[in-house]
């Protein structure tokens, strides 16, 4: 399992107890950040660093914010170890709070799904994510769209589609693809925007 996470773990990968369960398998974090090839990316939620490894190996400069600093600490310590830790601005905030400030190409962002416990759900809604503020999802994603035009919106495979649609309202589309990893279901992610097909 850990290697699925990082292929580089024996290298001296550090994750805690939480990161196991919610960064995203390597394989699948390539293939998005193919997907999100641009200048600037900005992952609000960058967790202990999966994706952010991935979007910096493809784009000239990553955004990578949390609110954790233990999570900072192990995301840089995590892209060090890929060698690309040069090229990530990492951000110790609230994305509540600094969005403003914020400016980028693309955003790819998976907030926190609330635990292991989403699984138990039949059919997941948004609104449980940083549930905490007003909206949960809705509200991360109002925020997002002044950060960058285009969205990479990585979410539970049980989510509630009719609410990816919803969230299309402002956009020409959405392309929701299911994450499919060794031949299960691993998740979805619903892309908002322009992004390359050609992967």
């Amino acid at each position: 399992m850990r290697y699925m996470l990082f292929t580089k773990f024996n290298s001296g990968i550090q994750l805690d107890e939480e990161s196991f369960y919610s960064v995203c398998p390597e394989v699948l974090s390539e293939h998005i950040a193919k997907r999100c090839e641009n200048n600037i990316v900005c992952d609000p939620f960058c967790g202990a660093g999966g994706n952010i490894i991935q979007l910096a190996m493809i784009c000239k400069k990553v955004i990578a914010v949390d609110i954790d600093p233990n999570k900072i600490r192990m995301a840089r310590h995590n892209a060090e170890i890929y060698g690309v830790a040069d090229k990530i601005e990492f951000i110790v905030g609230d994305i509540f709070k600094i969005y403003p400030t914020l400016k980028a190409d693309v955003v790819f962002m998976s907030p926190p799904w609330g635990g292991p416990g989403y699984t138990k759900t039949k059919c997941y809604t948004i609104k449980t994510m940083c549930s905490d503020h007003v909206g949960g999802g809705f509200k991360i994603f109002d925020i997002v769209k002044t950060i960058a035009p285009n969205i990479a919106f990585h979410l539970p495979k049980n989510t509630n589609i009719l609410e990816c649609v919803k969230l299309a309202k402002d956009f020409a589309k959405v392309e929701i693809q299911q994450n499919i990893i060794n031949g299960k279901l691993n998740s979805l992610t619903a892309f908002y925007g322009d992004f390359y097909w050609n992967t």
